[in-house]
């Protein structure tokens, strides 16, 4: 056992699981995959090089498994002086991203299909001032929980790509997974919890879009978690 309260793992970042397609696309979906993911794609070597963006940006923030792109789509709004990237294996996950980047007229956003792995051991140190990991897949059987991408060598990863003060936004509706979280980050010498009220984990952050599966959970009876942790 080690000094976080779980079983020991190993220190490299790992190879992050999900799935990576769902409904066949329709056309207009396959256009966007064909026409504008390549004008936002950004490859591991192209972030190492700086050359992600076309234009200087004050800050550079992270997403990891953005899901539909409901809250990257958002936050890429509010802060068009912020470039933000998002990292998503699933397919259907990606072309609703699109759409979204399309509709509002984004120049902010990159993106990588994939799970982030790549981009982070390619980012340059204290490269990133925000990063969110938004309801990853808690993989519930015990069997699994190595799969999680919250895991010790990811913590170590995501640490010296983050600039001092950085934060990392974590949230999920499975209370286990909420404590699970809470102790490798609290284990770690990179991170401090950001919390100043008891009830801070219950509050959503300024400007928070929802998810659909954070509607999907309160359906569901499911109270979510809101952990903010600053990078040291």
């Amino acid at each position: 056992m080690t000094a976080n309260g779980g079983r020991d793992e190993p220190a490299p970042v790992r190879r992050l699981y999900g799935r990576s397609s769902g409904k066949a696309l329709r056309a207009g979906q396959e256009r966007l995959l064909a026409e504008t993911l390549p004008l936002f794609s950004i490859a591991p070597e192209a972030l190492a090089a700086g050359h992600g963006f076309a234009t200087p940006l004050r800050e550079v923030w992270l997403e990891i498994g953005f899901g539909a792109g409901e809250h990257l789509i958002e936050q890429a709004k509010a802060n068009p002086d912020v470039g933000v990237v998002g990292c998503e294996p699933f397919l259907n996950g990606v072309v609703a991203l699109l759409a979204g980047i399309e509709r509002e007229q984004l120049s902010n956003v990159r993106l990588r299909r994939g799970d982030a792995q790549s981009l982070i051991e390619a980012a340059p140190d204290a490269f990133f001032s925000r990063i969110f990991m938004l309801y990853p897949d808690p993989w519930p059987k015990r069997r699994h929980h190595k799969r999680r991408v919250v895991a010790i060598g990811m913590i170590e990863a995501m640490a010296r790509v983050m600039r001092s003060g950085a934060e990392l936004r974590f949230a999920t509706d499975i209370d286990d997974y909420a404590g699970w979280t809470l102790r490798r980050f609290l284990a770690s010498p990179h991170f401090r919890w950001a919390a100043t009220r008891a009830d801070d984990w219950r509050r959503p952050w300024p400007q928070w879009r929802p998810t659909r599966y954070e509607a999907k959970a309160r359906n569901g009876g499911r109270r979510s978690v809101y952990l903010t942790f600053v990078r040291l």
